[in-house]
This record gives C-alpha cells, sequence and structure tokens, in this order.
C-alpha cells in the first residue's frame, strides 16, 4: 500500500498536496482498495467554499457510495473533469491521475492538523 511522505492525511481517507497557497486532494490507495472498483465521481461543488470536514462530493463503487471530505477550508476551484469518463482512474491512481479537485485553501493552519503519512499509517493499520 502506497503511502507518499510529500502528502498529508486524514482519518476519513482523503489526501492533500499542498502547492501553494493552492491544494490538490484525492482519496488515499487504502480507501480505493477498500471501496473497490469505482464507477462514478460526484462533486458538484466547483466555485463553492467548503469547510474543513464538510462534504464536498461522493465517490460510487459497484457495491456503496462514499461522502467526501474536505482536508481543510477552501473553495472547490477545479474538479478532475477525466473522471467523468474514466472514475477508474482513481483506483489505478490515486495519487497521480485520480486526484478529485483542487482547492484555494482559505486557513493553511488547519493543515497543521493533518497526518503525515506515520500517522495515516498507524489509523489504517
Amino acid at each position: 500500500m502506497s503511502l507518499p511522505t510529500n502528502l498529508k492525511y486524514t482519518k476519513d481517507h482523503e489526501w492533500i498536496r499542498i502547492e501553494g497557497d493552492t491544494a490538490v486532494v484525492g482519496i488515499t490507495d487504502f480507501a480505493q482498495s477498500e471501496l473497490g472498483d469505482i464507477v462514478y465521481v460526484e462533486v458538484e461543488t466547483e466555485g463553492e467554499t467548503i469547510e474543513q470536514n464538510e462534504v464536498f462530493g461522493s465517490v460510487e463503487a459497484v457495491k456503496t457510495v462514499s461522502d467526501l471530505f474536505l482536508p481543510v477550508t477552501g473553495e472547490i476551484v477545479e474538479f478532475n473533469t477525466n473522471l467523468e469518463s474514466n472514475p477508474e482512474l482513481v483506483n489505478s491512481d490515486p495519487y497521480g491521475e485520480g486526484w478529485i479537485v483542487k482547492i484555494k485553501i482559505i486557513d493553511n493552519s488547519q493543515v497543521a492538523d493533518l497526518l503525515d503519512a506515520a500517522g495515516y499509517g498507524a489509523v489504517i493499520g
């Protein structure tokens, strides 16, 4: 199971990669493996400002639907439109081409509360 050390993680299995005052958000390798084959990714919050830990979208797998929670407060500035026709990218490349949204971070101090790779590894066992 892959846990890149350049990312931060949440206990809800999202990852975030900080790029200045913006960030890229997706779900972890662990989350995609637990969900199984992802068939649809829904994000209808583009252009909205979402609070930390609030739902910004959902991922639908063959057997279940799972909410997506924003790791830090921010404005959803971009949805990965490649997921509309290729939602399986979340399974095959969760930390690369399978990213879900890009956000403009509102409160950088919230990043300090997120888990590093070792901390997230302890959460998932």
